[in-house]
């Protein structure tokens, strides 16, 4: 609505400027200042109204500038200085708002694609219902190319899914059945029964949307900024006016100074320049919740890791298998994965995903023991296996003829081994590895001009300074609570801006107390998320680099789009003060300064 208001005052005043000056060019000169007054008359009228509702909530513009030029013009008998600045005016909300619809046309496209309904089986029948009905176990029908509407897991079959919208990447991505769907992803391939996992209003997609309305009804401390300086820009406005009015006594000059200064480039760079630098952020997958936090990117001096989920990928996996005499590697996984498959443990895990990767076959097992923590005895295709701590499943067989070498292992990883009818076939050594991209990342953050880089993990520190020493950061803190990574934050506060990174729910009260807290993937732990300023969508590192890199170069086009603009302007005003700058001229070249700082401030879209 408020656009299409503005596309009919830009036409009349570009018809009645015209009009005018074709009355003009044919007859007498009273009829065009009549065809040019009515031009400017709607403008002014609507402008009035803007401000009236902007003085309600206590904001102060410089639109009172383009208010007092144009009724000054109509006052002081020279309408056609009053049409052009209604134009330029008119022209110039149509482009500031074509340039913020530019800048969020990434986070706005994420708002368009929220579902409404879903298919749910009713026994033999497909109902459709609003998502807000869709509870965890109900069984969705998902078609090809609609959005998923709930997280949830497929049940018959692989889905393949486009989740671009969500975490940047193009490629579609298959889950298998079992598997974990995002609401937010669209389906590309066939139909599939979708088990829904979450309720609507706690998925991974209703969580983004939250984070995207609240970016977009922040406003940053930039903006603020600009608003308290329009304010002396306003005075310093009217002061150049009334002194040009009272030494020349032509108050021609005064109109002259008020064209020159409407409107302004400060209200219009910092916020287009800032929300182009946000929607860039999220084209890559990093959703920063809002436009305070974005302007905090730029400045960060410090930046704290939680290592795991954060510097790893926060889940065991099989790195290295030991054989014994008389057996290969897919004698010891094979029997131990099978076995595994009757327990929940996160070595079961890792082990049967290392299995699934070299295509073993697995078999199911039978007469299943589990010790907690410690190991597990089955049969399996009839053969006794045995897997879990080493000194345990030696425990649970024969002492081996030829003693086991002492088996090395990084400070970081464990092993397991693997007995197979009494006798030690092997061990299994895991490790939650490091992302390939850590120490890329790390580099990346120290160009970008952060000064110390600290890990913070709740392991045990031993394995923090291994990690540590792999990755060249400044400080190491192991053994940590979520008490104590609150207080490894606060105490980083007095070497500058600082940023804490995690995932997981102990992170939650250091990603609160930290000046930017960067939560790892909107599917990690919901309180991590919540207490985050920035959520990184995908499960890589490397973006959030990249969106510090953002923020820094926004703020910086933000800033020059401010100072050069503002000198422009000061200087077109001082020039219309001495009368070298008549009304009509004065207006055009505002306009022109206008839609450079504009044009300037959206290359961080780029």
């Amino acid at each position: 609505m408020k656009q299409r208001t503005t596309y009919l005052l830009l036409a009349l005043a570009l018809v009645g400027l015209l009009a005018g000056l074709l009355v003009m060019w044919q007859g007498p000169a009273n009829w065009a200042h009549a065809i040019w007054t009515a031009a400017t008359l709607p403008v002014l009228g609507a402008l009035l109204v803007q401000i009236w509702t902007s003085l309600r909530r206590g904001d102060v513009g410089l639109d009172v500038v383009a208010a007092l030029s144009m009724s000054a013009a109509l006052g002081f008998g020279e309408p056609l200085a009053g049409n052009v600045v209604a134009l330029m005016y008119a022209g110039g909300q149509l482009l500031e708002s074509y340039a913020q619809g530019r800048a969020q046309q990434e986070m706005t496209a994420l708002l368009g694609r929220v579902a409404r309904t879903a298919m749910r089986f009713e026994g033999e029948h497909l109902v459709e219902v609003p998502i807000d009905e869709v509870a965890p176990g109900d069984h969705l029908l998902i078609r090809q190319g609609e959005v998923v509407p709930v997280d949830g897991s497929p049940l018959d079959g692989d889905a393949v899914l486009d989740v671009s919208a969500l975490t940047g990447e193009a490629n579609p991505a298959r889950v298998a059945a079992g598997g974990e769907v995002m609401s937010g992803s669209t389906s590309l391939g066939p139909a599939f029964t979708l088990l829904a996992t979450n309720l609507a209003r706690n998925s991974t997609y209703a969580g983004i949307v939250r984070m995207v309305e609240a970016a977009q009804r922040s406003k940053p401390p930039m903006v603020r900024m600009a608003d308290r300086y329009a304010i002396w820009f306003l005075v310093l406005t009217l002061a150049m006016a009334g002194l040009a009015w009272g030494l020349s006594h032509e108050p021609v000059r005064a109109l002259a100074v008020l064209v020159a200064a409407t409107p302004c480039p400060l209200i219009l760079a910092v916020p287009v320049a800032l929300i182009s630098g946000m929607s860039r952020a999220a084209r890559i997958g990093v959703m920063i919740k809002n436009g305070g936090v974005f302007e905090t990117m730029a400045r960060i001096k410090v930046v704290i890791l939680d290592k795991t989920g954060t510097l790893t990928y926060g889940r065991a996996a099989v790195t290295q298998i030991t054989t014994m005499a008389g057996h290969t590697e897919t004698d010891v996984l094979g029997p131990a994965a099978s076995l595994e498959q009757a327990s929940n443990h996160v070595v079961a895990e890792a082990l049967i995903d290392a299995a699934a990767e070299r295509k073993l076959q697995l078999s199911a097992p039978s007469h299943v023991t589990e010790t907690p923590g410690t190991g597990l005895v089955g049969t399996v295709e009839g053969q006794r296996v045995v897997v879990g701590a080493p000194d345990w499943v030696l425990a649970q067989i024969p002492p081996p003829t030829v003693p086991p070498a002492q088996l090395a292992t990084p400070e970081e990883a464990m092993a397991v081994a693997v007995a197979i009818n009494d006798e030690l076939a092997g061990f299994i050594v895991l490790a939650d590895r490091l992302r390939e991209d850590a120490g890329q990342v790390l580099r990346a953050l120290r160009a970008a001009g952060v000064d110390r880089i600290v890990l913070a993990s709740g392991d045990r520190t031993a394995v923090a300074q291994a990690v540590g020493d792999r990755l060249g950061v400044d400080a190491v803190r192991g053994d940590l609570k979520p008490g104590d990574k609150v207080a490894a934050v606060r105490s980083e506060h007095g070497a500058g801006y600082t940023m804490m990174v995690g995932d997981g729910v102990n992170d939650a009260p250091a990603l609160a107390a930290a000046d930017v807290g960067v939560a790892m993937g909107a599917r990690g732990a919901a309180a991590s998320s919540e207490a985050a300023g920035v959520v990184v969508l995908v499960d890589q590192l490397a973006p959030l680099a990249e969106a510090i890199g953002i923020a820094q170069r926004s703020r910086v086009i933000a800033l020059q789009s401010v100072t050069v603009g503002l000198s422009l302007s000061v200087l077109a005003m001082t020039a219309a003060a001495f009368g070298f700058l008549p009304p009509v001229q004065g207006a055009l070249v505002q306009e022109a300064i206008d839609v450079a700082v504009i044009l300037n401030a959206m290359r961080a879209l780029r």
